[in-house]
């Protein structure tokens, strides 16, 4: 397999090589990740069932407050990279030939600890404004409460009473949810394996995004795709397609960063 790489500098500091893939990758990411999970399934499947868990307690809690549900859940996509971090770690020990436990990879974010919680800050900034903006353009449509998400969401987004609304909102969301992507691609594998501050794990992620759209949108749509599954499962799914999309991401880094 060929690659065509590159080379750039950062306000004076050389930032990695980037490779060049092709559209066949993100597949193989995934037969990857599935790899991952074979060789050290327990820790992997942990993850998976921590997933599950915790966005059962979340749906259970906000079923009542369908406005936080529903930006819970598109929510989900922009601090996934983050919390998939113990996978990666997982992921870079088997590359070295290595099994550790569960508690083993979550010492992985206090390696790097600072620009690790920078960036969830970034995240987390992120998620707020996407939460303050569709508060308040729920609540222009008249829209702001209901007794459960299922009634809210079919007075908002089925019953085509406000389709100007619900195509402007999506697209919105998913407009940002691109941009937290081409941000995060790379970024917190980056942080994790080389200890790269948060500035220069973000321009190389922009700068891979960049280089392989291509690639990297079918991989986007497959992460989408994917997660969604898991929730029509009622987020079991969940237990088995995190563990994969996790160590696949990992995967992902290594090909296009040198």
């Amino acid at each position: 397999m060929k690659y065509r790489t590159e080379h750039f500098a950062f306000s004076g500091t050389a930032l990695p090589h980037l490779r060049q893939i092709g559209m066949d990758r993100p597949l193989a990411w995934l037969k990857a990740g599935w790899q991952d999970i074979k060789a050290n399934p327990l820790p992997s499947l942990a993850y998976g069932l921590l997933f599950a868990l915790c966005g059962d307690l979340i749906i259970l809690a906000l079923i009542e407050y369908p406005h936080l549900l529903t930006v819970a859940i598109s929510g989900f996509f922009f601090v996934a990279p983050l919390l998939a971090a113990g996978l990666y770690e997982l992921s870079r020990h088997n590359a070295a030939g290595e099994s550790i436990l569960f508690i083993d990879s979550l010492k992985c974010f206090g390696r790097n600890g600072q620009s690790l919680a920078f960036f969830g800050l970034i995240l987390a900034l992120v998620g707020l404004f996407w939460e303050r903006l569709s508060a308040v353009a729920f609540a222009l449509v008249g829209a702001t409460s209901a007794p459960v998400a299922s009634a809210y969401l079919n007075e908002i987004v089925f019953n085509g009473d406000h389709l100007l609304f619900t195509v402007t909102w999506f697209a919105l969301g998913g407009v940002l949810a691109l941009f937290v992507y081409a941000l995060s691609v790379v970024s917190v594998p980056l942080m994790l394996d080389r200890d790269s501050d948060v500035a220069t794990a973000i321009m190389t992620s922009l700068r891979a995004f960049t280089r392989n759209v291509g690639p990297l949108l079918l991989w986007a749509a497959l992460l989408v795709a994917m997660t969604l599954l898991g929730f029509a499962t009622l987020l079991f799914g969940l237990i088995l397609i995190m563990p994969i999309l996790g160590h696949a991401s990992w995967h992902a880094y290594r090909e296009l960063v040198e």
